[in-house]
């Protein structure tokens, strides 16, 4: 869900300013390459209906080759691995990133030291001068080290007592001292691939973004960024970064747990991971798309009105990063349903046919489409998931089998059974019935509640006028007999 609030946020700037959204994915770190999130990714954001500008070629896939749409494939970043080397040497022959050769292992020993002396291991300007590096190493000592050794990394010179001052779109303004942060590494000669700092710095210039708006998470990256930007002597792009969905109940960022808890999905769509453990999607849970972006939309963002529920083309015109909260935004399960149940509302009787037929037909039902439109019109009111229309209406298609033995032990008694079978076969419709039972002086509540045990299972359900008019009095009279040869009195 927060990846797709990201990408619903970036979308909506980029059509309010007449920009273009673009797809990229970003796969440089081979250690968390999971297979077929790419393909997830493309479908997620398809079914929400935001669509790249980017990135995408004509069947759908993320493009490979440069063309007219798509000036700077590939977008992948794993294909774009040649690009990001010379960058990173750039740096370097600039003073502003070094070459450093420590192993994992010598690292590791850092690490434990400065802990046995209560304190945390940070490879910065402290600490690089006692490291092997190209700032502490003899140059033909370094020469000889990148030739014959494939582990060593490129890492950024962070500057000594140095304030960066940033400017977050929602943030604010920023302001970090150097001494605060660590040498990153940007790039890595055993698989010959950036990290993520290098790489997006990068291919945001080259690809000419001018926003970049991400989850707070990166915000402690930024200075970095920054300080990178600077180094190339690059224009930055304008940062926003967007804060935490949180859980619904108690702190923490929103989790699959929280879901797997509570009993509702965090992905957008059914997700399989490689081990084989199943994640709910809101898409499968029956939620319509429109309702999914709408709620995400809030998420975070006021529109500063009493308006909740907006089209696509509304939260452009309607959504600003100004109107973005700093705090994060806890998630409501039961909004989420009161977002889905006004969406399908909205939705014509004749569409809401169309998505009912099928769920009929796996239920072995085969029903005229006027008289299922109908029911739909009746009913829809009631239902949050096209899925609830079967619950609610099961009995306008289908006899009961069952009968709720709470219901057949409280109405279904020798009085009631003779003066609703009398009601039944005296009269014509509800209304007639009513009227019958009434001029009687018989107790309403007892004998309608006896005959809608007998054609519905319980006596729950929707009106028995209502269900008369659907079933017929015959298939009424049926369901009667049957539930007295059923029921024993």
């Amino acid at each position: 869900m927060g990846g797709v609030r990201t990408a619903l946020y970036n979308y909506l700037i980029a059509k309010k300013a007449g920009g273009d959204f673009i797809l990229r994915i970003e796969d440089t770190d081979s250690h968390r390459f999971v297979p077929g999130a790419e393909e997830y990714i493309i479908e997620s954001l398809r079914w929400c209906g935001i669509v790249p500008d980017e990135g995408l070629d004509e069947n759908g896939k993320l493009a490979e080759t440069p063309d007219e749409r798509n000036p700077h494939a590939p977008y992948r970043q794993s294909q774009r691995k040649g690009i990001y080397r010379k960058y990173a040497e750039q740096l370097v022959a600039g003073g502003f990133a070094y070459y450093a050769f420590d192993t994992a292992e010598e690292l590791e020993k850092c690490r434990a030291q400065a802990e046995a002396s209560g304190q945390t291991f940070i490879y910065n300007a402290a600490t690089r001068k006692d490291l092997r590096n190209s700032l502490t190493l003899e140059p033909a000592e370094v020469e000889k080290l990148l030739s014959e050794r494939s582990d060593w990394t490129v890492r950024f010179r962070m500057p000594e007592d140095e304030v960066v001052a940033m400017d977050d779109l929602i943030r604010g303004h920023i302001e970090v001292n150097t001494s605060t942060l660590d040498d990153k590494v940007l790039w890595k000669r055993a698989d010959e691939l950036p990290t993520y700092h290098l790489a997006n710095i990068v291919d945001d210039h080259l690809m000419e973004i001018s926003h970049v708006i991400r989850g707070e998470e990166w915000l402690p990256s930024l200075p970095l960024h920054y300080l990178l930007y600077a180094a190339f002597g690059w224009e930055r792009p304008q940062f926003a970064h967007l804060p935490l969905l949180l859980k619904p109940v108690g702190n923490g960022k929103l989790s699959k747990r929280d879901g797997d808890k509570m009993g509702f999905p965090v992905f957008p769509l059914k997700w399989v991971a490689p081990t084989g453990e199943v994640s709910r999607g809101y898409r499968e849970d029956g939620y319509f798309p429109d309702a999914f972006v709408n709620l995400l939309a809030m998420l975070g963002w006021n529109p500063g009105t009493e308006q909740e529920i907006f089209s696509m083309s509304e939260l452009i015109e309607a959504f600003s990063l100004e109107k973005v909260g700093k705090s994060g935004a806890k998630f409501n399960p039961d909004k989420a349903k009161w977002f889905n149940k006004e969406y399908l509302r909205m939705r014509s009787d004749e569409e809401l046919t169309g998505l009912f037929m099928p769920i009929l037909k796996e239920h072995g039902v085969e029903a005229d489409k006027d008289m299922v439109r109908e029911v739909v019109a009746l009913i829809k009111e009631r239902a949050t998931f096209v899925a609830d229309f079967w619950d609610i209406s099961w009995y306008l298609f289908k006899a009961p089998e069952e009968y709720a033995e709470k219901d057949a032990a409280k109405f279904w008694k020798s009085e009631n059974v003779d003066m609703a079978r009398e009601a039944l076969n005296a009269t014509a419709s509800a209304e007639e019935m009513e009227g019958y039972i009434r001029d009687r002086e018989w107790p309403m509540g007892k004998v309608m509640n006896c005959i809608r045990l007998a054609l519905t299972g319980s006596s729950s359900g929707l009106g028995i006028a209502d269900i008369m008019r659907f079933v017929g009095r015959e298939e009424a009279l049926r369901r009667f007999r049957r539930a007295e040869e059923r029921l024993l009195l």
